[in-house]
């Protein structure tokens, strides 16, 4: 196989994931509940790009995330820039090939997320910020998590992910 299948095979995943991300909340009556497919889509980017392709992608997929909301407008790009650098550098560190380590990046990179739209975003109070940070960041990363142990499963030999240690 050439080594355009691959890749041609990582772009159709990452644009079903950015996809969903549009369809998944017309057919979930709750959003807070819908695992944040688009950034997911970066993450599995990310963790196989070099950290400067992915802050650059991290960057677009931030400014299309804050079209859709303008009161924040710039935090958003800010928090995917930085989650996707992190992410590209973190793989030096860890073995991203293991499901479970994949699973860990996508956590932290959801709640690290919220945790800078919500510091760089409009102001909240602190009452606001410290539920958003100890439960609904939380219940998201894991969603978005869960949401990426199936993806990882079902496209493992495309992504190269490793399930047992």
């Amino acid at each position: 196989m050439s080594r355009r299948g691959p890749r041609y095979a990582l772009i159709s995943i990452l644009l079903l994931l950015a996809t969903l991300h549009f369809v998944a909340p017309g057919l979930v009556g709750d959003v807070r509940f819908i695992p944040d497919f688009l950034l997911l889509a970066l993450l599995v980017y990310a963790i196989r790009a070099r950290p400067g392709q992915a802050a650059i992608a991290g960057f677009a997929v931030g400014l299309v995330a804050d079209s859709l909301t303008p009161a924040e407008f710039g935090a958003g790009a800010l928090a995917y820039t930085a989650v996707a650098y992190l992410a590209a550098w973190g793989k030096a560190v860890f073995f991203v090939e293991s499901l479970f380590v994949n699973l860990g990046f996508i956590f932290v990179g959801v709640w690290m997320r919220d945790l800078l739209v919500l510091l760089v975003g409009r102001p909240v109070d602190n009452a606001v910020l410290g539920w958003q940070l100890v439960l609904w960041s939380p219940l998201k990363a894991f969603v978005t998590a869960a949401a990426g142990a199936i993806t990882l499963l079902v496209f493992r030999r495309t992504l190269k992910v490793r399930i047992s240690e």
